[in-house]
């Protein structure tokens, strides 16, 4: 008799139970000495009849499951809590001998950029199948490029007709709607060409393949009549407007962020459905550029996820900029009459009629699963993916990032969850996804900018906190500009000092939202910040100004003696 011990890395397991029913299944099987399964560490350790037994059957035994997948073979631990593994065992070398790829990804946005790139670093032979939005997916698109170029379009034609100073007489500049199109059109073309198409042209570890990628099964992807298998599969698909069930819609048509960028004309009137950050951008970009618009809004107030004090001055901006802006609605139906689209809604319990000429949805994402679900992977929610911390799916070797996960729907998120997916795919650095500083912005104008905790996410998480808040009337910068809407708001537990969130409501707010990062992930204390030089007239100073109002009354403070 020939005994050896081999020990295994393991994806997949989720509790002791999912240890051992891969105990069970060695249970008597001939050769087998003894089995030890461990799901906190991933690992197991079989010791075996080399005579009766081979490492590849002992492999394949694991994998059979379905559930759980043998990621390497451990060779000794370097002391440091680190494993080192066997670069011919079961590397991708060998692993590629079974499959096309090591690597298939289906989705071409920026999730799937960011892993193609992260892959092809380590040497990986991937497989990335696009359908659906061209190349870049919907960032560069249909979404953050597109929109943030007409906003900006639409902000300097809004204030060059109403100026802050009474010294500047308002014009009468005239908006040319097909050439702001146009010139986005260009932009996004010149980014997907320059930032997508050319980045991998020349990768002689990436292939590109459009077409519709279906799951035949946890390594195999069909696109038409071709298959093709990999050791991995990233799931990168994205999201997409979520239509809801209203009477008449589909009849009448609607626009969502994928046509809403390609309009001939300016709307005469743009009936918003939603009251999040895609709604309100949109809302204000077409109110700049000249048409009426009007938000629907069904929650009691818009950006519900906020504190009352962000969505209160918000709403009060966009009402100055005459957008009709109605909450706790209840659509009823939507019809066409003559050239109109008439919406029939419940407006705080009142029926009311709405006349527009075009109707935008913003009413939330869904994910783009196609026959994911029917194939074992499990969903929640609309249609998302639900991953674990290191972004596997129900199924071990397949992996999902970006919108598809239904977690963070923005294209740095997604990129980082790209990269990371791959890392816990094929390296032994796996890391969990870490999004407690995490920074977001709304592109409206004033921009809501945020980071970190809110009062509500402060108190359930039973911190001992404390808030300042200072209107932007107290800031040099904002004063001089004459541009006094909105507010900087710091949150500090007040027994480390140390800043836990911030919620900023201002224009190029977004701006300050990098120092206050900083200072949550790295302990950065209140008294740090507060002995920091900050330029004067710089929004920055803000930040200072609202660190010294914890202990200090701003009202007391010298305009540059801070």
């Amino acid at each position: 008799m020939k005994i050896e011990t081999v020990k295994y890395s393991i994806s997949g397991m989720t509790c002791d139970h999912c240890a051992k029913s891969i105990e069970k299944k060695f249970e008597g099987k001939n050769g087998v000495i003894s089995k030890s399964v461990n799901y906190k560490d991933a690992e197991g350790e079989f010791q075996y009849n080399s005579e009766l037994l081979s490492k590849d059957e002992i492999v394949e035994q694991i994998n059979s499951t379905g559930h759980y997948k043998v990621v390497d073979e451990i060779i000794k631990n370097n002391g440091n809590g680190n494993n080192i593994y066997d670069e011919d065992s079961l590397s991708s070398k060998k692993l590629r001998k079974n499959f096309d790829y090591d690597l298939i990804i289906i989705g071409g946005g920026s999730a799937a950029f960011s892993a193609a790139i992260k892959a092809s670093s380590l040497e990986k032979k991937v497989l990335m199948i696009n359908d659906g939005l061209p190349i870049g997916g919907t960032c560069v698109n249909v979404g953050c490029v597109p929109s943030k170029t007409l906003i900006r379009n639409g902000e300097q034609f809004y204030n060059s007709n109403n100026p802050n100073f009474t010294a500047i007489t308002p014009g009468n500049s005239t908006l040319d709607f097909k050439e702001a199109i146009r010139q986005k059109t260009e932009l996004v073309e010149e980014l997907r060409q320059g930032k997508y198409i050319d980045i991998l042209k020349d990768d002689k570890n990436v292939t590109i393949l459009k077409g519709r990628a279906e799951l035949v099964d946890n390594n195999t992807v069909s696109v038409e009549k071709d298959t093709y298998s990999a050791a991995n599969i990233l799931i990168s698909t994205g999201s997409s407007t979520f239509i809801p069930d209203i009477p008449g819609l589909n009849e009448v048509g609607y626009l969502t962020n994928e046509t809403l960028y390609d309009l001939e004309d300016l709307p005469e009137h743009l009936i918003v459905l939603g009251g999040r950050y895609i709604a309100l951008e949109n809302a204000q970009l077409f109110s700049r550029l000249g048409a009426k618009v009007t938000v629907l809004q069904r929650s009691n107030r818009i950006i519900p996820d906020e504190m009352p004090d962000v969505s209160e001055q918000l709403t009060e901006s966009l009402i100055k900029e005459n957008i009709d802006i109605k909450t706790g609605v209840k659509l009823k139906s939507v019809e066409k009459r003559g050239e109109k689209i008439v919406v029939v809604a419940m407006v705080k319990d009142k029926e009311e009629i709405i006349e527009g000429s075009h109707i935008f949805i913003a009413t939330g994402r869904k994910g783009n699963t196609g026959n994911f679900e029917s194939k074992g992977i499990e969903l929640f929610g609309e249609n998302f993916i639900k991953t674990n911390n290191f972004l596997e799916t129900s199924i071990p070797n397949i992996y999902a990032a970006g919108d598809i996960t239904g977690k963070y729907l923005f294209v740095y998120s997604a990129a980082y969850e790209g990269a990371l997916a791959v890392e816990n795919m094929f390296t032994e650095n796996k890391r969990k996804t870490d999004y407690s500083v995490f920074p977001w912005v709304v592109f409206t104008d004033p921009q809501i900018a945020g980071v970190g905790m809110d009062e509500n996410q402060a108190e359930g998480n039973k911190i001992d906190y404390d808030v300042s808040t200072i209107s932007l009337s107290d800031v040099p910068r904002s004063i001089a500009a004459r541009n006094t809407k909105g507010f900087i708001k710091l949150l500090r537990d007040k027994n480390s000092d140390k800043l836990i969130g911030a919620r900023i409501l201002a224009s190029e707010g977004s701006e300050l939202l990098m120092e206050i990062a900083l200072a949550i992930k790295y302990g950065i204390t209140v008294a740090d910040l507060k002995n920091m030089f900050h330029p004067y007239l710089t929004l920055s100073e803000g930040v200072k100004i609202a660190a010294i109002s914890f202990d200090m009354d701003v009202n007391k403070l010298s305009c540059c003696a801070v």
